[in-house]
């Protein structure tokens, strides 16, 4: 969001600086790896509305910087009544989705779906390129990595934005009502080379976690299981969650086969949430505060920059 942020403000002719706590390409936060997935499939409009907005400042973002940045080869919602998926928020708005039978989604897909169940299509999603994404938005901006803020008293600026992701409560007083959390995060190699669309299943669940997958340029197949992590301090670098592994691991392997049975690579995510999964965009002074992203955020970067750079030439005025 940081760098959605100064991109914004920089194309309105600001002169911005961003300060990085960690080296370039770290894996501390929320933002690394290579893929995120992009959907318009919300079962609430307004989250879709923000989605297409997004999916407009993620093309322009394309076009300017030359890069390929989103792999749209559809999402997939598996679920046994379509009543459970997010057709009618996406028909309300607009958004294209189709209806598929069980055989037809396997034999267009690299995918194996429960008996009983039938897919929701949404062809306009799949994933954004992380860290093709990060870099471009960065073309340009003077940002200093390995440059932690110790206090906004620090900064001398007419307006500073704080987009410090986990470590927010660290600069803002009084305090963010946002829980932190280690999400576990599994690579896998399918067996079928066909491109692969994002998936959730909204059908049966282990406990209470929802898991979901996207496609990873390098290995094929990202999944993980969504605010199933401990509440933890980020400053504590910590490892994957072997059940979490093994939840994960039996998951994926209901839905495609597997080159092998094991995840080929494991990795944690840092989720930094509010109660209802909203955004916190806030003015205070000439302080402008973006956080919380709740595990969702990644696909809205361009929106959220755009607003945030709002608020930010708001204060200076």
């Amino acid at each position: 969001m940081g760098l959605a942020t100064a991109r914004a403000l920089s194309r309105a002719g600001r002169n911005v600086v961003v300060y990085e706590q960690f080296e370039r390409g770290h894996a501390r936060g929320s933002s690394h790896g290579r893929s995120r997935i992009f959907r318009l499939a919300y079962t609430e409009p307004g989250w879709v509305r923000l989605a297409q907005e997004a999916l407009a400042g993620w093309r322009e973002l394309e076009a300017e910087s030359g890069e390929r940045l989103l792999e749209l080869n559809g999402l997939i919602e598996i679920v046994t009544d379509l009543r459970d998926s997010s057709a009618a928020a996406l028909e309300s708005c607009g958004v294209v989705w189709q209806r598929l039978e069980r055989d037809e989604a396997e034999r267009r897909f690299p995918l194996l779906l429960p008996p009983g169940s039938l897919g929701m299509l949404q062809p306009e999603a799949g994933i954004v390129r992380a860290d093709r994404a990060l870099a471009a938005f960065a073309r340009g901006i003077d940002v200093r990595y390995g440059a932690r803020v110790a206090s906004l008293g620090d900064l001398d600026a007419d307006c500073v934005v704080v987009t410090a992701g986990a470590w927010v409560n660290d600069l803002i007083q009084p305090p963010l009502p946002v829980r932190v959390t280690r999400e576990t995060v599994c690579y896998f190699r399918p067996v079928d080379p066909r491109p692969m669309p994002a998936f959730v299943s909204f059908g049966p669940r282990t406990g209470e976690i929802f898991l979901y997958a996207l496609a990873d340029p390098a290995h094929g197949i990202k999944a993980a299981a969504h605010h199933a992590g401990p509440e933890v301090n980020p400053s504590t670098v910590g490892e994957p969650d072997p059940a979490l592994v093994d939840a994960i691991t039996a998951w994926v392997g209901k839905h495609v086969l597997l080159a092998e049975p094991r995840p080929v690579e494991t990795q944690t995510c840092l989720y930094t949430s509010t109660a209802d999964e909203s955004f916190i965009l806030e003015r205070h002074g000439r302080v402008v505060v973006g956080s919380a992203c709740s595990g969702h955020g990644f696909k809205f970067a361009p929106a959220i920059g755009s607003r945030l750079a709002a608020l930010a030439m708001q204060a200076r005025q």
